[in-house]
C-alpha cells in the first residue's frame, strides 16, 4: 500500500490529514464472520480503503481527518456523505464513469452534486482535463476513450472538489504496464503539485517506486512499513 505524502500528513500523527487507530471490519455473523479488515477474497486492502473513504462503515476503531474525529466505534454525528464529497477523492479500480456523459460532464457532475453551478463546474472540469492532458477529449464519451484515458478522467473526478485526501483502489489493475506506470506517476505528481495526500492500494510491486511510504497488508493487518 504506497502513500505519497502531503506536507502536513503523517500516518498516525495527532494533527494530520488522516489518523487511523485500531480499525477493523467484520463481515458476516457467527461462525461465518471474517474480521480485521479481511474480506473473503483478499488481504483487506480494498476494505481498508473503503473504510477510510467513509464508503464502508467500520466495525470498530477510530478515524480522524484534519484533527476532527469522524468515526469512533460509530459515526460521530457528521453528515458522512457530505464530508466525503468535500474532503475525499476516490479513484475506483473500474473507472465507474457514467457511460452517457462525456469526459467533461463526468467530472463536472461531482462538483454539481456538491452545490457548484453548472457553468462553474464545467469550466473547472475543462481546467482539470487540461491539467491531465485530456483537454482534447472533453466531449468524448467513456466508450470512445482508451483505458488509460478513462482512468485519467476518473482521477479528474476525484480532484473535482479539491479534496486534501485522494484514495486510489488498484488504479492500474485494468491497464498494461506502461499505462499503469503513467497513472502512478500522475498520482505522485498530484501529491506534489496539488498539495494532496495520496494513498493507493496495489498488488503490483512494479507500481510503487517513488512513493514516500509503503505498507504491506497480510490477512487484514498492516505488517511492514518501508520509507
Amino acid at each position: 500500500m504506497p502513500c505519497a505524502r502531503h506536507p502536513r500528513w503523517r500516518w498516525g500523527a495527532e494533527v494530520s490529514i488522516l489518523h487511523v487507530e485500531g480499525l477493523s471490519k467484520t463481515f458476516g455473523h457467527g461462525e461465518t464472520a471474517v474480521t480485521a479488515l479481511r474480506d473473503p477474497s483478499g488481504s483487506g486492502k480494498s476494505t481498508l480503503l473503503l473504510c477510510i473513504s467513509l464508503i464502508l462503515e467500520p466495525s470498530a476503531g477510530r478515524i480522524a481527518m484534519n484533527g476532527r474525529t469522524i468515526y469512533d466505534n460509530a459515526w460521530t454525528g457528521i453528515d458522512v456523505r457530505r464530508y466525503r464529497r468535500e474532503h475525499i477523492g476516490f479513484i475506483f479500480q473500474g473507472h465507474n464513469l457514467i457511460p452517457f456523459l462525456n469526459a467533461r460532464d463526468n467530472i463536472a457532475l461531482a462538483m454539481e452534486i456538491n452545490g457548484a453551478p453548472g457553468h462553474v463546474a464545467r469550466s473547472h472540469a475543462n481546467e482539470l482535463l487540461d491539467y491531465l492532458e485530456l483537454g482534447h477529449r472533453a466531449a468524448s464519451l467513456p466508450a470512445n476513450l482508451s483505458g488509460g484515458e478513462q482512468q485519467r478522467v476518473a482521477i479528474g473526478r476525484a480532484l473535482a472538489n479539491s479534496p486534501p485526501l485522494i484514495l486510489a483502489d488498484e488504479p492500474t489493475a485494468s491497464l498494461d504496464t506502461a499505462r499503469g506506470a503513467k497513472v502512478m506517476e500522475l498520482l505522485k505528481r498530484i501529491a506534489r503539485e496539488r498539495q494532496a495526500a495520496v494513498i493507493a492500494v496495489t498488488h503490483d510491486l512494479r507500481m510503487i517506486e517513488g512513493f514516500d511510504t509503503i505498507w504491506r497488508i497480510e490477512d487484514g493487518r498492516l505488517v511492514k512499513r518501508q520509507t
